[in-house]
């Protein structure tokens, strides 16, 4: 549906009239989609990838667990527990972090909402132990546009906190998230934020959670819950307590083998001015050091040049469990790639590394030239340049203008990338109206923003996702057709010209079936050869052949019936009517008259 730019739900059914049952996410093979693609109006060709290239990332998401239950019982020790934070926008996740770390992390985000996955490690000491528990949190943003990062930042956790705001309620981003853990197969702890609110309801709450499938230890389920205030730190340490309790339970699943070589997942990768390409990896085996040489998926991508905690420290060796900031990468690695340090250096390929709009794919399709007489249905495209400041957000905005569908409209990212805007990103935004060039997080320099002036290309600065979709979704509703819905009537016989002023005529006739209406609109109709004879004192008549041909559309502006200006006239009833129009009406011509309603059409995107 992607590479053909039409609604999935499209494609569902013309697989359902080749007796095919498929699902949105399901595969298919390219002879199926070949066949469905020519029904649709498209000729499929398959391009040439390496069988290599195309299992290469099935067989890196299994590494990680292969690596994993492989490692000898004896070489195991305890790491620190990985919980990701979820649950819809604005019921504090972050603010819960924030409490937790005690350190003020939200100053700097954009209208409360995380711009891309961040990893925080924070020391628990629990009452009975001094010594302190090492906790690493992921922070997942809450809108849905970030589906994608929240299900991998589920990949590489151990347990989940899901927020519900107890004065909201269960939200769609809430189900999507209890979906995600739930595939997961997390272990997961429910956190009831702003029970300092007045309005907080939490029994209703656990109410909608047991009806989206989730049931709380306080509805006789086996999931925790935990009361909080992220507001007032209310709760906060009944919150770490259970998590402890929660990572104890399952701490034999929480370890690694730190004394091999290095493996983990990149949550996190941009490109920085100064430093280059940078990656936030996730240790989840052995212990990363400085200098060891960076493989992706038997690629070499460089060398451990500087590593750095999430404070910014620099960091000699990582632990299994530890977020770090990688500097040296030869190109940006995308996120969910999995990092792991060979035995060999030697053994990885020196080869041309894909960046993360540089992907492979096995599917092109081009239009059929639609058949002689055959109408092109004209689709409007909004052509879009994307420059994001990383690859999380890059990626995040792509799956959202994917859900985009529309039969008449449409989103073209005709470029994007890494960093600030720059020359060539507005010329060609120039040379594709209609265009818009979007900076997220980036910086438009104010020769840019000149050019931009002088070309007549609009660059819109955002740092919020989703007020970037919304402006997108916005742009396309303008070019949206409007629906016009017609109506028929009924149809008028003209008999009698009464008078001819410019622009409207006032005329006699009959009714010849259905209703007339003032204020209606009227299609006129002749037949090419019409003979009209009127004779003094007698009705007149016409003799016509050959079809009727249309001469122009005009609105019925009164309607008088004897001496009464009325709304309506009905079948078998004559009239006069006050006809607004530029067609010269002439005795004999019909009247084709119709309501005409025109509606807006507005693109929704489910959230």
């Amino acid at each position: 549906a992607g590479r053909l730019n039409l609604p999935v739900i499209k494609v569902i059914q013309e697989l359902m009239k080749a007796g095919i049952l498929a699902s949105q996410n399901e595969r298919l093979d390219f002879e199926t989609a070949a066949i469905i693609a020519e029904e649709l109006g498209f000729r499929a060709t398959r391009e040439d990838v390496k069988k290599e290239d195309a299992i290469e990332t099935v067989q890196a998401i299994d590494r990680v667990h292969e690596v994993m239950s492989n490692e000898a019982e004896e070489h195991l020790s305890p790491r620190p527990p990985v919980v990701v934070v979820m649950g819809h926008v604005d019921h504090g996740k972050t603010r819960t972090l924030d409490a937790i770390r005690a350190t003020n992390v939200m100053g700097g985000e954009a209208g409360g909402i995380t711009q891309h996955i961040g990893a925080y490690q924070v020391t628990i000491h629990p009452k009975e132990n001094s010594s302190g528990h090492v906790l690493t949190f992921i922070d997942t943003p809450g809108h849905e546009a970030f589906t994608i990062m929240r299900s991998r930042g589920a990949k590489v956790a151990d347990i989940a906190i899901l927020i519900v705001a107890v004065d909201d309620g269960v939200q769609p981003q809430t189900k999507e998230a209890i979906n995600i853990i739930q595939a997961a197969k997390l272990p997961f702890i429910v956190a009831l934020n702003k029970m300092d609110k007045p309005e907080a309801d939490p029994d209703r709450v656990l109410a909608q959670l047991a009806e989206s499938g989730v049931t709380t230890e306080a509805w006789g389920g086996n999931v925790p819950i935990a009361k909080i205030s992220a507001k007032t730190g209310q709760g906060i340490d009944d919150l770490l307590d259970l998590v402890l309790l929660v990572a104890d339970l399952h701490a034999d699943k929480i370890r690694a083998n730190p004394s091999r070589h290095a493996i983990g997942t990149v949550i996190e990768a941009h490109v920085d001015k100064g430093e280059g390409p940078v990656g936030t990896v996730l240790v989840q085996s052995g212990t990363l050091h400085r200098n060891d040489h960076l493989g992706i998926a038997g690629a070499a991508y460089g060398r451990v040049r500087s590593m750095r905690d999430w404070t910014g420290k620099q960091m000699d060796a990582a632990p299994p469990g530890t977020p770090v900031k990688i500097l040296g990468f030869k190109v940006a690695p995308a996120v969910g790639d999995i990092l792991e340090i060979p035995e060999d250096p030697k053994s990885l390929e020196v080869k041309k590394v894909k960046t993360a709009h540089q992907v492979a794919t096995q599917f092109t399709a081009m239009k059929i030239a639609p058949a002689e007489g055959e109408e092109t249905p004209v689709k409007k495209t909004l052509n879009v340049i994307l420059k994001c400041d990383t690859l999380g957000s890059l990626e995040a905005l792509l799956g959202m203008f994917e859900k985009i569908r529309h039969e008449d409209v449409g989103v073209e990212v005709i470029q994007k990338g890494l960093g600030n805007v720059n020359e060539g990103d507005v010329t060609r935004a120039a040379n594709s109206p209609p265009s818009v060039v979007y900076a997220f997080n980036v910086i438009v320099t104010p020769q840019v923003a000149e050019i931009a002036r002088d070309t007549h290309v609009e660059v819109k600065e955002c740092k919020i996702i989703y007020e970037l979709c919304d402006d997108v979704i916005a742009k396309l509703n303008v070019l949206v057709p409007p629906e016009v819905i017609v109506t028929p009537l009924g149809n008028f016989h003209t008999v009698a010209i009464f008078r001819t002023e410019s622009g409207r005529m006032v005329v006699g006739g009959k009714v010849t079936d259905g209703k007339i209406v003032s204020g209606a609109k009227a299609k006129v109709w002749r037949r090419p050869s019409t003979i009209r004879q009127a004779h003094s004192g007698e009705q007149s008549r016409t003799t016509s052949s050959g079809q009727e041909e249309p001469l122009g559309i005009g609105t019925i502006d009164s309607l008088q019936a004897g001496k009464q200006t009325v709304k309506d006239v009905h079948a078998g009833q004559e009239c006069g009517i006050s006809f607004k129009g530029k067609a010269k009406i002439q005795i004999g011509d019909r009247r084709e008259v119709y309501h005409e309603e025109v509606k807006e059409r507005k693109i929704v995107v489910p959230r």
